[in-house]
């Protein structure tokens, strides 16, 4: 998943300062915002600098395809001039830099449940952006319902699976739960799957509190 940068961008490696990290971002992208949210836990923010694009399905940046081919953010250059992405790569390197961290476990039954988490909360994610570009991008004749169903389906499923797990959250937070929480976040701020809140006042209940930690107040997504 790590290339080397190897004169790719514009702009030469001697041109960056080598003390920080470089992230490819959008304010709004929930990919983003997990790898941010992790920084900020981390205690390393402040050793990330951002370069805002806005790629699109349709319009591809130039910028970002020197970096990651696949045209996609979150991407991040290392302080070593290492290329990384997606997002669960980067919250795991992100870890990877803070000895003795709580996030992410080395091994372990732990590590497993957060890195299942940190999966069907991206999954979650996965189904609902469909769902956002068919309804904003896609022409209305043109559209699939189906297709909006079943993914609006698969969402609500996995939304379903984290209300039965939320009793047993309590004042966890590692890489999995940061996840879920920018993923709910994520959907509320765009309203793509209408209410998801009325049905599952466990979930909500834990989010309502995870959502004022510090590190979640300071990366509130912006439109």
């Amino acid at each position: 998943m790590a290339v080397q940068l190897a004169g790719a961008l514009a702009e030469g490696p001697s041109a960056r300062n080598h003390s920080v990290m470089k992230l490819f971002y959008t304010s709004t992208s929930p990919f983003v915002r997990k790898c941010l949210v992790v920084a900020h836990e981390l205690g390393i923010a402040e050793r990330i600098e951002t370069e805002a694009l806005r790629p699109s399905p349709t319009e591809l940046s130039p910028r970002l395809s020197a970096v990651n081919p696949l045209n996609k953010i979150p991407a991040l250059i290392t302080e070593d001039e290492t290329v990384l992405y997606d997002s669960p790569v980067l919250c795991e390197y992100l870890t990877s830099l803070v000895p003795l961290q709580t996030l992410l476990a080395a091994a372990g039954p732990r590590r497993w449940t957060t890195l299942r988490r940190q999966a069907l909360a991206d999954g979650i994610l996965d189904s609902a952006v469909l769902v956002f570009y068919e309804r904003q991008q896609r022409p209305a004749p043109l559209r699939w319902e189906a297709w909006l169903v079943g993914q609006t389906r698969k969402a609500c499923q996995g939304l379903d699976a984290f209300e039965l797990e939320a009793p047993g959250f309590g004042d966890t937070v590692d890489v999995g739960l940061i996840a879920l929480a920018v993923t709910l976040g994520w959907l509320e701020f765009r309203n793509v799957l209408d209410d998801v809140r009325s049905s599952r006042p466990q979930l909500f209940s834990w989010y309502d509190v995870f959502s004022q930690r510090t590190s979640m107040l300071a990366t509130l997504p912006r439109a």
